[in-house]
């Protein structure tokens, strides 16, 4: 018997907040996956894989999970913190190839198809075991039916053989006394 393919987990982070989020997984886009990331925070340099083995260490015990670890001290965070609320302005604009194009999110997807069809299968579950119900109700009055038949077929059986033992003996005896004549 072949042994299972084992698959070889990397480990991979990125930063959420004051945290890193790391998560050991397959590949990059099972990384996303886990993470929940909609772009690809790898080719935008967002994320990357981490070799370190005391980093590597807790998400190797907890594949697929995201584990979260603070970054920094407190002092870090709030020097970090009082940075961003207070970023000091360039008087220069942006090329407008460097500019980030935002796209407005559209409306949130319907799940109405997807219930539909949960819907219809959950139907078919309850219609296929309807019928196998039925079909078992209808081999148990077979096998009723059977053992009945058995039953009286047996009987039957016997009272004809003891009547043709009984036309036996009397055959035979007609035969002795026809025997006995002559």
């Amino acid at each position: 018997m072949a042994k299972p393919h084992k698959v070889k987990l990397k480990v991979y982070c990125t930063p959420v907040g004051f945290h890193d989020a790391y998560v050991a997984a397959p590949s990059q886009k099972a990384a996303l996956e886990a993470w929940g990331a909609k772009t690809n925070l790898f080719g935008q340099g967002s994320a990357h894989q981490v070799t370190d083995e005391a980093l590597t260490k807790a998400p190797l015990a907890h594949p697929g999970e995201v584990i979260k670890v603070l970054r920094g001290n407190d002092a870090e965070q709030l020097a970090a913190l009082e940075r961003a609320a207070s970023p000091q302005r360039s008087s220069e604009k942006k090329p407008v190839e460097q500019r980030e194009v935002v796209k407005p999110r559209g409306a949130k997807p319907s799940r109405a198809k997807l219930t539909r069809v949960e819907e219809a299968l959950e139907a078919l579950k309850d219609r296929q075991s309807k019928r196998l119900r039925e079909i078992e109700e209808q081999e148990r009055q077979l096998q009723r039916k059977r053992r009945e038949l058995q039953e009286r077929q047996a009987e039957e059986l016997e009272a004809a053989k003891e009547r043709v033992e009984a036309k036996r003996t009397d055959y035979e005896q007609a035969v002795r006394d026809w025997a006995d004549e002559a």
